[in-house]
């Protein structure tokens, strides 16, 4: 079958067309906005891609006829030129989700792992543990896990590992993406409000979830975080599965932190003591989505005894505080960071590993929500532990960011370019700085260039 994907390069589309080329299908796509990770994967597996969403995309060809299949992400809208013509050539065309649900999940046993934050990391870890215990999953991630150098894979084993987005299916399917997926076991991570595009109130992701709780069968297992009383108050709604609970100090899964900073902690199951996890990541946060990892993998039968070593040998995902380069004694990071909750638990977890070194943060407000405002009042807070902050102010950004850097009491500044915050970093960064660039989008290479800009005399 010869697939053409639209919104190739997205993290969830390139998993996509990754699993399609790994099935045997010929598979290529279009995407306006394309940059590493995926694209370098896409690349690598051989899957053409072109540029904009022109309707000849789609058109048959001296080689080719037009695509047997359209897949449409969800990014995808009315008034696409390559849309349009899809729809007026009445092509069979499907979403990204019912595809992976209706071609590849059934059958599976599928552990959905959904959150507003941590899913991808969460999602790559348990895909790790599954593979360390032996049972060789198939996974689909938002991001390229270290330890797999890719973003999906069918795997050999029955479990399938799928991160479970809340964000809407398609323009013509308004559900969120994981009532695609049935899943036998879920975790439920957090849930805050985010999306502000799609969602109007915290109520309305709610629902959502709960959704997704209806299509857990009675012998599955929800993992949940004991302390998250939205997730209560989905619960409440109804559930028909058995549910384990996780958290620090609270929940049948417990950890107690042994380092401050979350890279050594203890973890018991129902008063028991399970053992001692001593790992990379840093934050209360990568401790809760170590707690939610071991116990999925768990009710996918492995042993959280044998797993606990496996900490250890986890890669986290490119751009979650990854280190591109340390210059002069000055080490920047790259990280994914974009709701104030991230952003908060990111910066308390550095900061309780460097002590009182500098942290200077370049924030780019990047998200639909970001840009909308709707986390603006909550932004600074955020930065508390930050010592200086330079915020990406774009002149398109139909919000003033003055007031969030106002409130940061002279540790803030706005710069209307990625080249102006790269200098203004410049001017401040001396040895032993930690330089996070926090941003969900490409943020123009800034992270990088910054590096190079530090190795400049």
């Amino acid at each position: 079958m010869r697939m053409h994907i639209l919104g190739i390069c997205g993290t969830f589309m390139g998993g996509v067309a990754a699993l399609a080329r790994e099935l045997g299908h010929a598979v290529e796509g279009s995407d306006a906005n394309v940059y590493p990770p995926m694209s370098t994967q896409l690349e690598a597996l051989g899957i053409t891609l072109m540029s904009g969403y022109a309707a000849e995309h789609l058109q048959a060809g001296p080689d080719h006829g037009q695509p047997d299949l359209v897949v449409v992400g969800n990014a995808m809208t009315r008034g696409n030129p390559a849309v349009e013509y899809m729809l007026d050539a009445q092509l069979p065309y499907i979403s990204g989700p019912q595809w992976l649900g209706e071609t590849l999940l059934a059958g599976r046993e599928v552990l959905a792992v959904a959150g507003t934050h941590g899913k991808t990391t969460t999602t790559s870890l348990l895909a790790h543990l599954l593979q360390e215990a032996g049972l060789a999953p198939g996974f689909l991630v938002g991001g390229v896990p270290g330890n797999f150098g890719v973003s999906a894979r069918l795997g050999q084993g029955k479990p399938f590992v799928i991160e479970a987005d809340e964000y809407d299916t398609a323009f013509f399917d308004k559900r969120s993406k994981f009532v695609h997926y049935r899943p036998r076991i879920a975790i439920l991570n957090n849930l805050e409000y985010d999306h502000a595009d799609i969602f109007p109130d915290v109520a309305a992701i709610q629902r959502q979830f709960h959704h997704l709780v209806r299509t857990v069968p009675g012998n599955g297992r929800l993992i949940v975080n004991a302390a998250d009383a939205h997730l209560v108050e989905v619960l409440a709604m109804g559930c028909w599965t058995p549910v384990e609970t996780f958290g620090i100090g609270s929940g049948d899964w417990q950890a107690t932190l042994v380092e401050g900073d979350g890279s050594v902690f203890t973890v018991q199951r129902h008063g028991e003591l399970i053992g001692e996890v001593r790992w990379s990541l840093l934050g209360n946060h990568s401790v809760m989505n170590a707690l939610a990892a071991l116990a999925a993998a768990t009710a996918a039968g492995a042993d959280p005894r044998v797993l606990l070593p496996a900490f250890a040998s986890f890669e986290s995902v490119k751009r979650r505080m990854e280190l591109v380069g340390e210059v002069n004694g000055v080490r920047v990071y790259d990280d994914f960071a974009h709701h104030p909750t991230a952003i908060a638990t990111t910066l308390a977890g550095l900061r309780a590993k460097v002590g009182n070194a500098r942290i200077l943060v370049a924030l780019e407000p990047r998200s639909n929500s970001m840009r909308q405002g709707a986390h603006a009042e909550a932004l600074a807070p955020s930065l508390a532990d930050a010592d200086s902050v330079v915020f990406l102010h774009r002149p398109e950004l139909p919000w003033d960011a003055g007031h969030v850097t106002a409130a940061l009491a002279g540790r803030g500044r706005t710069a209307p370019t990625v080249d102006a915050l790269i200098e203004a970093l410049h001017a401040q960064a001396s040895p032993g700085d930690q330089v996070i660039f926090m941003s969900n989008g490409g943020f123009e290479a800034a992270p990088r260039r910054f590096v190079e800009r530090l190795r400049q005399i």
